[in-house]
């Protein structure tokens, strides 16, 4: 596996007018990313409306995104699903394009035990041999994977690390203390990463990312290598970016933001709803604070 590091953009979906999917905007902002310094490209995860694309769009942003890329840099497939069968279904086919890792967030709406959650994620990596990055997102998922369930898992094959992001950066230190060697904890959380990866965190997927590619490579990269002041500025610098893309539910401020920078469409599928006026006047705000438009 090519090593995954650093800033990992939560990649959103670009989308044409009509709600289909823009993939010349896609290949456009994969080119953009690359250039900014991005490391890893993690596509049709929470960010790229995973919920909303079918099945087979679901795929193919995949696979064109694994061949626009041309191994430029990974590209991480979010594959999970609330169905272990058809999260092995995905991976299964972003092995077969090339990707490089897989997503697999904590399954969602049926609220599996903490027995459950780990017998899901121990078969997709037993089905499938490509790595496979968890992530809890219990804001979203409403099941927490606990701190026992991640070290269960760690020790499975093919299991490399975890997206943790709960915000919660005592959960995030034990984890770090406790992983063992060769198992990675990134952040899930914009606004809490910069202590996670000061504290020996491996990275961050990022929706701030999406707006603000090259200062946030740069911040994983000074948090990474210990440069508290530089990381601090950095991040300093991005708070309001931090705070705002959350607004409104994600990725409707992002989506806005990139449309008021040339980058896509603010265009979403129902049920997200663009950004509001009053979301609006917070996000061009921030962008106006970070020097973006």
């Amino acid at each position: 596996m090519k090593p995954i590091v650093g800033s990992i953009v939560a990649l959103v979906t670009p989308m044409h007018e009509d709600g289909s999917v823009d993939y010349e905007t896609l290949k456009a902002l994969i080119d953009w990313h690359i250039a900014e310094g991005t490391d890893t490209i993690c596509v049709v995860g929470t960010t790229g409306e995973s919920a909303t694309v079918n099945v087979e769009e679901h795929c193919e942003i995949i696979r064109v995104a694994v061949a626009h890329a041309a191994g430029r840099v990974p590209i991480m497939a979010g594959a999970g699903a609330n169905s272990t069968a058809e999260a092995i279904e995905l991976s299964k086919f972003a092995k077969r394009v090339g990707a490089d890792c897989t997503l697999q967030v904590v399954p969602y709406y049926n609220k599996p035990s903490q027995e459950g959650m780990y017998q899901h994620f121990k078969a997709i990596a037993e089905a499938v041999d490509i790595p496979v990055m968890l992530y809890n997102v219990p804001g979203r998922t409403v099941a927490d994977m606990q701190h026992e369930t991640v070290i269960r898992l760690a020790s499975v094959p093919g299991i490399f690390g975890i997206k943790e992001a709960t915000g919660n950066i005592e959960r995030a230190a034990w984890l770090i203390k406790h992983a063992p060697k060769g198992f990675s904890v990134f952040s899930g959380d914009d606004g809490t990463a910069v202590t996670l990866m000061l504290l020996g965190g491996h990275g961050n997927v990022s929706v701030t990312a999406n707006i603000a590619p090259r200062r946030m490579s740069e911040l994983c990269k000074a948090a990474m290598a210990g440069d508290v002041k530089t990381a601090r500025d950095i991040h300093f610098g991005l708070l309001p970016l931090h705070r705002h893309l959350f607004c409104e539910n994600s990725p409707a401020p992002a989506k806005w933001a990139l449309s008021q920078m040339g980058r896509c469409n603010n265009v979403l599928r129902l049920p997200l709803t663009r950004l509001s006026e009053s979301g609006q006047a917070l996000v061009g705000g921030a962008l106006r604070d970070c020097g973006l438009i």
